[in-house]
This record gives C-alpha cells, sequence and structure tokens, in this order.
C-alpha cells in the first residue's frame, strides 16, 4: 500500500512471486483483540491491531480504528465513544465477576439473571472464590 499501485501482484504467482518480500516486510497493527460478551452490529468493520474491551457494543455501520473500552459504546466512521455500559465502579464489579469465565451449568442456571438482572444479583448468583 506504500506504492504507487494497490494490486496484490505476488498472489498471481509467476515471476511476480519471486518479489513477494516487497509486501512482507510492512509494518502490521499487531493482533486485534475482541474481549467476552462483545455486540458488534450489522456491517460494522473493526481495523487491524484494535483491541476491543469486554461487554462494548459496536453500532450498525462502525468503522473501529482505535481501541474500545471496557463496556464502552461506539458507533460512526470513525467510530467514536459514544458512551459507557455502566459507572467505573459497575465494570470493575462486572470484570472482577467475569460470568463468561463460569462453568457452563451454572450460566445456563443464570441465563436469567446474566442477561437481565442487575449486577447485584449476578454477584448473588457467581460461584464462591476460593480464600486466599
Amino acid at each position: 500500500m506504500d506504492g504507487p499501485s494497490a494490486f496484490p501482484f505476488p498472489i498471481m504467482g509467476g515471476s511476480w512471486a519471486e518479489h513477494f518480500d516487497l509486501i512482507t516486510g510492512l509494518p502490521g497493527r499487531g493482533d486485534t483483540v475482541v474481549g467476552h460478551d462483545v455486540w458488534l452490529g450489522y456491517h460494522a468493520m473493526v481495523m487491524p491491531g484494535v483491541h476491543i474491551g469486554h461487554g462494548a457494543i459496536i453500532a450498525c455501520g462502525a468503522v473501529v480504528v482505535d481501541d474500545v473500552p471496557d463496556y464502552g459504546i461506539v458507533g460512526g466512521n470513525p467510530a467514536r465513544l459514544i458512551g459507557r455500559r455502566h459507572s467505573d465502579a459497575g465494570i470493575g464489579r462486572l470484570l472482577a465477576l467475569a460470568w463468561w469465565d463460569w462453568p457452563l451449568q451454572r450460566i445456563t442456571e443464570h441465563i436469567r439473571t446474566i442477561m437481565s438482572g442487575s449486577i447485584d444479583d449476578l454477584e448473588s448468583a457467581a460461584p464462591a472464590l476460593p480464600r486466599r
């Protein structure tokens, strides 16, 4: 993408394939990471190297070029932070609960709470944490 043409000559084979090293040395943006419990709207596009936090909501048609915080809501092109789903304290509590790591049976038993309960309800349903 740094030169005059964007055509991917090396994938066409033949002698062009010998020049593959021209495109392998280009800088990358790293891995794209999508957290747990993320909702991606229809036609949302997440660019390479972006980290999307747990519980985030990406609006339909959004083009995500920057990292999205845990429980953030983003939309637009380029996507911008519209709001947060919970307070900082609530987000901390939800991350500590990490319901997505619960055993499948516990998730099944408490699916209503996970979907529509409060954070207090979710804490009540959480498995007991081992004592230190």
